[in-house]
């Protein structure tokens, strides 16, 4: 077996281990009221914030542009929900290919107290290295779920200990920034991986959608398109602020 094929098989693992407590979680104290991700609000989902990576390393939101990005948020000490995400995530970063280099999976946690960037760096050994954690202040992490409408409350559990409630959905964002949809644990992996595939082939500046999932042409014609349209096949001097 592969070094591949043995973290592949870890991720399906702990993804169905996690998830056969997702359906009890859901009833247990502290997460009954947790709610997915609000799209149907009429107000944009994302915006600025000021964190920082498992390696301490400060992040905006805005040095994720260039890329599509799909955001989830949750806490190193969740029992069920956050792993089966987080393996999921890997496992359909392993269905994709060569695709899932132009994609960035961003982790944000709502337990800033507990979830120190050495915490993460830990958490995240578990999981696809590309996934980027994120932490940061109470004020800072507020800041981040304000920003995209996103959940999270803090849920005593006795004996001094606590939970985090927070929203469940994924949310994708396009090269641009902008608000591109979720993805839904319910969802069959197969309805997942393709809204990734054309999240990934979609070039925001030409606003088109391709229909047809032809893997050379997402590696190489559409993506070159999209890069040239976007500016980032230029000299990084060139660019100005697009990264």
């Amino acid at each position: 077996m592969t070094l591949r094929s043995a973290r592949r098989w870890l991720w399906v693992a702990v993804a169905a281990t996690a998830g056969a407590l997702v359906g009890a979680a859901w009833t247990s104290p502290g997460y009954e009221h947790a709610p997915t991700a609000d799209t149907r609000s009429a107000t944009p989902l994302g915006g600025e914030f000021s964190l920082v990576d498992e390696d301490g390393k400060p992040r905006t939101w805005s040095d994720f542009r260039g890329r599509p990005v799909a955001v989830f948020f949750g806490f190193t000490h969740c029992p069920d929900i956050c792993p089966t995400t987080l393996g999921e995530l890997s496992v359909l970063l392993d269905d994709l290919g060569e695709q899932a280099n132009e994609l960035q999976v961003v982790s944000i946690s709502g337990d800033p107290e507990r979830d120190t960037p050495g915490v993460l760096t830990g958490y995240l050994q578990s999981f696809d290295p590309r996934i980027v954690g994120l932490t940061g202040s109470e004020a800072e992490v507020d800041r981040a779920f304000s920003a995209f409408k996103a959940y999270r409350k803090k849920v005593t559990t006795g004996g001094g200990d606590y939970t985090i409630d927070h929203s469940a959905g994924i949310y994708l964002y396009d090269r641009n920034g902008g608000f591109a949809g979720t993805l839904d644990v319910h969802e069959d992996m197969e309805v997942r991986v393709n809204k990734l595939r054309r999240l990934i082939s979609r070039c925001e500046s030409s606003g088109r959608w391709p229909t047809v999932f032809d893997a050379a042409s997402l590696l190489h014609a559409d993506k070159e398109r999209c890069r040239n349209r976007l500016g980032l096949n230029q000299h990084p001097a060139a660019r100005g602020s697009v990264g």
